[in-house]
């Protein structure tokens, strides 16, 4: 998908060290909590042009972000953070879960999902059942829930939706995936095809961390953890994200072919020269802006809207 304005290769490539320079110091000596902390600290910001309150869900935390638009709003965003299971935080995703506000008008409730390795699937998925319980009984409908999530946390959307589901659960309006983890062993065309072009993520790594947050006796095509070998019948509205350089984007391109065919409404969206989650990346890359408009159209159309208010 081309953007109104386009990043120039300065800019791009600004951003690519700007990851890398966290990347390239990790080593097998690195403890995950340096990790985490060096995650934070390349994607946190203290500051935003929204408000945050922390939340407490049982043993969960997290965070309401409400923009300025959304002040006045019960539809809530539902978001799951990035991160490999192993990193990331409300906090490495905060700038995000605003701008996500405040291009939908809705709320956005941040979760903090327990990580591996101390925590192995099924614990996000867990925590995922546990977050949207929670929202549900606070009088919110789930036709004024919408999911979202980038990287890992698309997994736990599409893991969660999954289960809601089987379960015979009423679903929510709609999820936003964006750079979406659907498939754990790795098995896409793109792994091959994009892994000159993608900076970052390789697929080993990929392969890493899937056995990290799996263990040893963990099954990498098991649907709730691969929800690309799931049947797909009976999602909600799909906006589907991801970026032409990926080695994930088969992930992606791959999954909205399936759920179409299984009758899922889809909108697949390839955006050109991107990289995995560039609607992180807002000052430095005009799509990461035009990404989230995006959003904002998609979930606006899903969600009731308030009545007009009739001037005198």
């Amino acid at each position: 998908m081309s953007a109104s304005l386009t990043a120039t290769d300065a800019q791009l490539d600004g951003v690519v060290q700007r990851v890398l320079s966290v990347y390239r110091r990790w080593g097998r000596s690195t403890t995950v909590a340096q990790m985490r902390s060096d995650w934070d600290a390349l994607f946190g910001v203290d500051s935003v042009d929204a408000e945050v309150t922390p939340v407490a869900i049982g043993a969960l935390t997290g965070e309401w972000i409400i923009a300025p638009a959304a002040a006045a709003a019960r539809s809530t965003v539902l978001y799951f953070h990035g991160g490999g299971f192993q990193v990331g935080s409300v906090h490495s995703h905060r700038e995000l879960m605003a701008g996500i506000s405040a291009a939908t008008g809705c709320r956005v409730l941040g979760i903090d999902y327990r990580l591996a390795p101390e925590h192995r699937h099924p614990a996000a998925l867990e925590d995922a059942s546990a977050a949207c319980d929670w929202l549900l009984a606070q009088g919110v409908p789930p036709g004024e829930i919408v999911f979202a999530g980038d990287s890992a946390g698309g997994n736990v959307v599409l893991a969660a939706l999954l289960q809601l589901r089987d379960a015979g659960r009423p679903m929510p309006a709609g999820a936003v995936l964006m750079s979406a983890w659907t498939d754990m062993s790795a098995s896409g065309d793109s792994y091959a095809t994009r892994a000159a072009s993608d900076p970052i993520h390789q697929r080993p790594m990929i392969l890493a961390m899937a056995r990290n947050y799996l263990g040893t006796e963990g099954d990498a095509r098991h649907p709730w953890v691969s929800p690309l070998f799931a049947e797909l019948h009976g999602l909600p509205p799909l906006l589907i994200q991801v970026g032409d350089r990926e080695t994930v984007l088969s992930d992606s391109v791959a999954f909205a072919e399936k759920a179409r065919a299984a009758g899922v409404p889809v909108q697949l969206e390839v955006w050109d020269r991107m990289i995995h989650v560039f609607q992180q990346f807002p000052e430095a890359l005009p799509e990461a802006l035009d990404a989230r408009r995006s959003i904002g159209a998609f979930v606006r159309a899903l969600l009731p809207q308030p009545p007009l208010t009739r001037k005198s």
